[in-house]
């Protein structure tokens, strides 16, 4: 679950996404290796998007840990609650001049499947994407590829990134 700065990069209702779970030190990290994330926003007419992950325990703790000093920042509200299911997030953030607040409901294991689903709503933005459903579905592959480290994330047409390498990208985050 501690993939947290991927969604960064993919706009803003995974930013809700990122936000509402980024106090999440309650939830288990991910099983190492290889993983499937394909990524869902109802209401936006943005298309699906399907990534695969390879991580470790570091790697998802450290991605927790840049985060969290990001989101006790600009969010005033971060709940996260355990479940019979699994667990729920509530957040209330300013991002953009704006304020996003979402609810997450996650569900699954995190040794081989787990699904996150977010509801939000942001108060300012384009029309289409102030009130968004994002469904994240994670599916464990197996062991990383041959030359992939924990950290990266293969996105469509090959695209490559190394989450450690994110921290360069705060700066493109709505002040």
């Amino acid at each position: 679950m501690r993939r947290r700065l991927v969604p960064v990069c993919l706009g803003g209702g995974a930013l809700a996404l990122l936000l509402s779970v980024a106090h999440a030190e309650d939830l288990p990290l991910r099983k190492p290796g290889l993983w499937e994330m394909k990524l869902v926003r109802n209401g936006s007419g943005l298309p699906e998007l399907t990534m695969q992950h390879c991580t470790d325990a570091a790697t998802d703790k450290d991605m927790n840990n840049t985060v969290s000093p990001m989101a006790k920042q600009i969010c005033s509200k971060q709940d996260v609650q355990k479940t019979a299911n699994g667990y729920v997030a509530d957040s209330v953030c300013s991002v953009g001049g704006g304020t996003l607040t979402s609810h997450s409901e996650i569900t699954g294991g995190f040794d081989s499947a787990y699904t996150i689903v977010t509801t939000s709503h942001s108060d300012k933005g384009v029309a289409n994407l102030r009130d968004l459903t994002t469904r994240i579905e994670g599916k464990w592959l197996g062991e990383c590829k041959p030359g992939q480290k924990p950290g990266d994330i293969v996105m469509p047409g090959g695209f490559k990134l190394n989450v450690r390498d994110a921290e360069k990208l705060k700066g493109l985050l709505p002040k």
